[in-house]
């Protein structure tokens, strides 16, 4: 199932509560989060972020795993910097110690959401458009022959690159939801990801983004970081 969400990004709450039937979203601008969450890292985050190239691409990353911190933190009640994670051989973060809050995060550039539900998982993926793609070939190679024959339909490249975001990105946040790989099959009826609540996330002409919830939800709440 697949739902559509309005623009409306309102600042969210310093003391959130992960509520059973309720799946939240969060969307952060990492050029203006304030830096000092990055204080709230690990040392093997820190590590992690030394290795990436760039600085601009080290500074992105950091404040994404502070913002998930802290985010955490104020849905747990705990300490952020004291927040243990485990991760999976996909790279998928997740508490080691038992949570009471399913989470996940993506960023593009700047751009950071962050999904959290009390009783389900959830997976949550966003890109921006920046560089140039053969989105038919993409999609007839990993989001199946229907997706790429929509694409081919359409002439206007602008028309082609913003649905190819839009399935790209529902895709990417239903494998996340599972813990799967891309690769795993998209769009037939015996698909892994078949049966998901999946809900697109309005992000603007730039960019698209999704978010995918083990059961469907009763309600869908929005929030801008601040």
């Amino acid at each position: 199932m697949t739902a559509a969400v309005g623009p409306s990004w309102e600042p969210g709450p310093s003391d959130p509560q992960a509520r059973a039937g309720t799946v939240d979203v969060w969307l952060a601008n990492l050029t203006t989060v304030d830096k000092r969450v990055e204080q709230l890292l690990c040392e093997h985050e820190r590590e992690r972020a030394a290795r990436l190239l760039g600085d601009r691409h080290r500074v992105l990353w950091r404040r994404s795993r502070g913002v998930l911190r802290a985010l955490l933190g104020r849905y747990l009640e705990a300490d952020p910097i004291a927040l243990r994670f485990v991760e999976d051989e996909r790279g998928k973060p997740t508490l080691a110690e038992l949570a009471t809050v399913s989470f996940n995060l993506s960023h593009s550039g700047a751009l950071a959401a962050y999904a959290f539900c009390a009783d389900a998982a959830v997976g949550v993926d966003v890109e921006r458009d920046r560089r140039a793609l053969d989105e038919i070939a993409i999609a007839a190679r990993v989001l199946g022959d229907a997706t790429a024959a929509r694409l081919r339909a359409l002439a206007d490249p602008r028309a082609r690159r913003r649905e190819f975001l839009r399935a790209w990105t529902r895709y990417e946040a239903e494998l996340k939801c599972l813990g799967m790989g891309i690769g795993a099959g998209a769009g037939a009826a015996d698909s892994p990801t078949a049966g998901l609540w999946v809900a697109e996330l309005d992000l603007g002409p730039q960019a698209a983004g999704a978010v995918a919830c083990a059961r469907e939800p009763r309600m869908l709440r929005r929030w801008a970081w601040r």
